[in-house]
């Protein structure tokens, strides 16, 4: 039981878990945490937001990941 709750405790891990959501990639949650705790988390939020926004994108973890490698 108490593995299926979620425990969030600090302000990266909700925001990663937000990205995960709106991307529609659960299976990489850990993936947008890590991010989220090493780059600017409002940033990376209002971008996966647009992205989820784009009709045109069927894969939007992986063009997520691929636009953000381009801008580093």
């Amino acid at each position: 039981k108490r593995s299926r709750e979620s425990r969030v405790y600090r302000k990266y891990q909700l925001i990663g878990l937000e990205i995960a959501d709106l991307l529609e990639d659960p299976g990489h949650k850990s993936l947008y945490i890590k991010l989220a705790k090493e780059n600017s988390p409002e940033k990376l939020l209002r971008f996966a937001k647009e992205i989820s926004q784009n009709k045109n994108v069927k894969n939007k973890g992986a063009y997520f990941m691929k636009v953000l490698q381009s801008l580093k």
